[in-house]
């Protein structure tokens, strides 16, 4: 979801690498292989429960490996520059709408498939392939706000709220990150996160520019800080769960009640993949209730399988932050592909920095 000029290493998941992929197996090196008997993902930092990857590899006989990337930037820049080892990727449902514009994605048919009955109507997100017919939809969640409850007198409920700790003094972090920072300013004016029009965005960016000066610093690496105390509140993503139910006595995470964005992924075949049968054999596997809820009890967000959700745990299950009723989704707005208007979005960003420093 970021402006494609920037390369800022989004890690929406980076800091969660090193506590959840314990017990990672051993074979699944970042290096992709070409042999038959091979699956090679590439996905986001940690993006994937590593015990589903190891139950498709003994069930099927196939040496999985995983490679990452930080941002759907740097992986289309890997596929565009000759990376043909790849067989799977998970790109944001723009990027998906990029990968199919530019013919780099294979047509798997999972939609046809029997199981696909699993899947939510609503994930079919992606314009370039409203009936499912190359990707999976994959993942979903929100973007709001995480607070440490020892700092904070009062619940947060909403994006005013955590402007106004600001002004009273306490620190606050907001994502480095163009669309889902200005996308703030859109929500707060009343404009969409999508919207190309010259006056709106540049509204969107004032927004911002006039509350800088209680705003600590423009970050991915906040979750850390909110933990300590260090930081009030910071602008992340809803697998700030995970941290939450480690300690539930100081950390909550909101959806803001004026609204905010939602990020899916879509689980991909490229039409350079080596292993095409198995990648396939994968998307179909995925559809797996069991599957898909093994996922969400470790990623704690949202699955597009209906079925799953009657198989994770029910403090995930019944959490209102991951699995919000409709009236929040309602509120929720999803990016799409800008094309060449992304460059609106560059400009104002880099008037926002400048007026930072």
């Amino acid at each position: 979801m970021r402006d494609k000029g920037e390369t800022i290493v989004d890690s929406r998941f980076r800091t969660l690498v090193g506590a959840l992929v314990l017990g990672f197996s051993a074979s699944m090196v970042s290096t992709p292989a070409m042999a038959e008997g091979k699956l090679n993902v590439y996905n986001w930092g940690d993006y994937i429960n590593p015990e589903v990857l190891k139950r498709f590899g003994e069930e099927h006989d196939v040496d999985v490996s995983l490679d990452t990337y930080g941002t759907n930037e740097e992986m289309l820049a890997k596929i565009q520059a000759g990376a043909t080892g790849y067989d799977i990727v998970f790109p944001s449902v723009w990027m998906h709408d990029v990968l199919s514009e530019l013919d780099l994605l294979e047509k798997t048919d999972i939609s046809s498939h029997p199981d696909f009955k699993n899947i939510d109507p609503d994930s079919k997100r992606a314009r370039t392939d409203p009936d499912a017919e190359y990707c999976l939809p994959y993942a979903w969640g929100s973007v709001g706000i995480v607070y440490n409850k020892n700092v904070v007198d009062e619940p947060i409920k909403g994006w005013q709220d955590l402007f106004d700790l600001a002004e009273q003094g306490e620190k606050i972090i907001l994502l480095d990150d163009p669309r889902e920072t200005l996308g703030i300013g859109h929500i707060m004016n009343g404009t969409s996160v999508n919207s190309v029009d010259d006056d709106e965005v540049g509204a969107a960016a004032d927004y911002i520019i006039d509350k800088l000066d209680n705003i600590s610093a423009f970050t991915y690496d906040s979750i850390p800080l909110v933990q300590s105390g260090d930081v009030a509140a910071a602008h992340w993503y809803v697998g700030a769960n995970i941290f939450v139910s480690q300690m539930p006595d100081v950390l909550e995470y909101v959806i803001p009640e004026e609204g905010a964005t939602i990020y899916q992924e879509d689980l991909c075949v490229l039409k350079s993949a080596p292993n095409k049968d198995n990648a396939k054999k994968f998307l179909e596997f995925y559809l797996k209730p069991e599957i898909a809820a093994l996922n969400v009890e470790q990623q704690m967000n949202g699955t597009t399988n209906i079925p799953a959700r009657d198989l994770i745990p029910e403090e995930i299950a019944n959490n209102p932050t991951m699995y919000p009723p409709q009236e929040v989704m309602d509120k929720l707005q999803i990016f799409h592909d800008l094309g060449p208007d992304i460059r609106l979005y560059a400009r104002e960003w880099r008037r926002v920095k400048a007026t930072a420093q």
